[in-house]
C-alpha cells in the first residue's frame, strides 16, 4: 500500500508520538476522504489538527476506517490489532507506506543487535566512497518526515518490519535473537516479523552468516533475482590485526575504533552492501572512512577515569546475549559487570551460557537485578552480589575491580520504571564515575 492509495480513503492513525505525527502530516497530503487520530489511553481533543479520540471511542473509530497507519510502539499483541484483522480492516504503518515509494533507493538494516552501528557505518562509508544518502528509521526519525535524496539508509525496528509490503533494493540482518516476545506474540512471531525485511523480493541480501540462529531461520529465501543471502563474514574477515577480503589484506583493525568480535561481524556486513552497491571496499577512500567512523553513544562507550580503571556505558544493552558480546569485547581484561532493569521475565540462561568459563564479578541493581545474580548462582570463576541501586552498583566495582580491569554497565534489560529512559540511566552512570573518582 502507498500513500496514493489512501486517497478517498477514511484513514485512522493510531498513535500520538513522532511517528504519529508524521503519519497525520503524510496522510493528509494524500488527500483522504477522512482523517483521525486515535490513542488508546487518550482523551478526546485534538492531535496534529486532527480529531482525537481515546479508550472505548478510539476503538469504534478504528473499527470504522477504510485504512489504519498504526506508529511501530502498537504492538501485534494489543486486542484491537487483532480485531481490526479479523474483520478484514487493512493495518500498516508509516514506514511501510513510506517504503512503497522508496524501495528502489534504499538500505534496510534490522537485527536483534548490531542494526544501529551497522546502519549507521553503511551510511557513513558511502558517504565517504562520493554516494551520498539520508541515515533515518529506528534513530528517531520517522521515514515519513526524510527529506529526499538520491538513497537512503536505514535502521529498522521489528515493529516497523511487521508492517513491510515491500523490501527495499538492499536488505542486511546483522543477528538474530529472541527479543520483544511480549509485542510480537512469541519467538517464531518475532522472527516471522523481522525478517518480514527479506520477504518482498529485495535486490540483494546481506547478512551476518556467522550468526547460527539466522542461519537457520533464513531457511529458502531468496533475493529477486533468485540469488541467496550473501555471507559478509565468509568473505571479509579479521587476522592477524588486519580486515581482508577473501584473504587479501584491505586494512588494519585498528582504524576500526570499535570494540569486540561483533563489531567486527559488523563491519563486514557494511563493507559486503557497499560492495553490492558497486563501492570496491579496498578503495583508499573507505579505509578513510573506516578510521573516520565513531561509535555511536550508549554502545560500549568507555568514560575517561583517573584511575586507571576503564568504565563502559553500554545501557543500550537489554538482552542476556548482548551482555555476552559486551563481556567477549573486553576478554583477557578483569571485568565487573553491572546488570538488571525492567523485569521482562527474559529467561537469562543464556547469560549463564555465555559467562561459563569466564572470570568476572556481577553487580545486580533493581529490578531484575536479583533474578539474573540467582540464574548465575554457582557459576565457577563467577562472583555476585547485590547493590540496591547503579549509585551503588558503581562504589562497589571499583572497590573490587582489579587494577586496569573494566567496569561494565551491560544491563540485559531495558531501562524503564527506575529511569526515565537509556539516556537518563547512562546519565546516572557517568555521574557516579565522576562522583566516585
Amino acid at each position: 500500500m502507498r500513500l496514493a492509495d489512501l486517497r478517498g480513503r477514511s484513514v485512522v492513525v493510531w498513535g500520538t508520538g513522532r511517528e504519529g505525527q508524521a503519519a497525520v502530516a503524510a496522510v493528509r497530503a494524500a488527500g483522504p476522504a477522512a482523517l483521525a487520530a486515535v490513542a488508546d489511553t487518550a482523551d478526546a481533543g485534538q492531535f496534529a489538527g486532527v480529531e482525537l479520540s481515546g479508550g472505548e471511542a478510539a476503538r469504534a473509530r478504528l473499527l470504522a476506517a477504510d485504512v489504519v497507519v498504526r506508529s511501530p510502539g502498537v504492538p501485534n499483541t494489543h486486542p484491537w490489532v487483532r480485531e481490526l484483522r479479523e474483520r478484514g480492516v487493512p493495518v500498516t504503518g508509516g514506514s511501510a507506506l513510506w517504503l512503497a515509494d522508496h524501495a528502489g533507493r534504499t538500505v534496510g538494516v534490522t537485527g536483534s543487535k548490531g542494526k544501529s552501528t551497522t546502519s549507521s557505518l553503511i551510511s557513513h562509508l558511502l558517504t565517504g566512497a562520493g554516494r551520498p544518502n539520508a541515515y533515518g528509521g529506528n534513530i528517531g526519525v520517522p521515514l515519513l518526515d526524510l527529506p529526499d535524496a538520491p538513497a537512503y539508509v536505514l535502521e529498522l525496528s521489528s515493529y516497523q518490519c511487521a508492517d513491510l509490503t515491500d523490501s527495499p533494493a538492499v536488505a542486511v540482518v546483522t543477528s538474530l535473537f529472541p527479543e520483544h516476545l511480549d509485542a510480537h506474540g512469541g519467538e517464531r512471531e518475532y522472527y516471522r516479523d523481522k525478517l518480514n525485511l527479506l520477504a518482498h523480493g529485495p535486490g540483494l541480501i546481506v547478512v551476518n552468516g556467522s550468526d547460527e540462529r539466522l542461519a537457520a531461520e533464513l531457511g529458502g529465501v531468496r533475493d529477486a533475482q533468485g540469488r541467496p543471502p550473501v555471507d559478509a563474514t565468509a568473505r571479509f574477515t579479521v587476522a592477524d590485526g588486519r580486515v581482508l577480503r577473501d584473504g587479501s589484506p584491505l586494512f588494519d583493525r585498528a582504524a576500526l575504533r570499535l570494540a569486540g568480535r561483533h563489531n567486527e561481524r559488523n563491519l563486514a556486513v557494511a563493507l559486503a552492501v557497499l560492495e553490492g552497491l558497486g563501492v570496491d571496499p579496498a578503495a583508499p577512500e573507505v579505509a578513510a572512512a573506516v578510521a573516520e567512523y565513531r561509535p555511536l553513544p550508549h554502545r560500549l562507550t568507555e568514560i575517561a577515569d583517573p584511575s586507571g580503571l576503564t568504565f563502559v556505558d553500554d545501557t543500550l544493552s537489554t538482552s542476556p546475549y548482548s551482555a555476552v558480546l559486551a563481556v567477549e569485547a573486553y576478554e583477557g581484561r578483569p571485568t565487573t559487570l553491572i546488570v538488571g532493569g525492567t523485569d521482562r521475565g527474559l529467561d537469562y540462561a543464556p547469560l549463564r551460557a555465555g559467562l561459563a568459563g569466564r572470570e568476572l564479578t556481577v553487580l545486580g541493581i533493581p529490578d531484575s537485578g536479583e533474578r539474573i545474580l540467582r540464574e548465575l548462582d554457582g557459576l565457577p570463576g563467577v562472583r555476585t552480589e547485590l547493590a540496591g541501586d547503579l549509585v551503588e552498583a558503581v562504589s562497589l566495582a571499583r572497590a573490587v575491580t582489579p587494577p586496569g580491569g573494566v567496569v561494565l554497565l551491560s544491563p540485559a534489560a531495558p531501562s524503564y520504571g527506575r529511569f526515565r529512559n537509556f539516556e537518563h540511566r547512562s546519565e546516572v552512570f557517568a555521574e557516579a564515575v565522576r562522583a566516585t573518582a
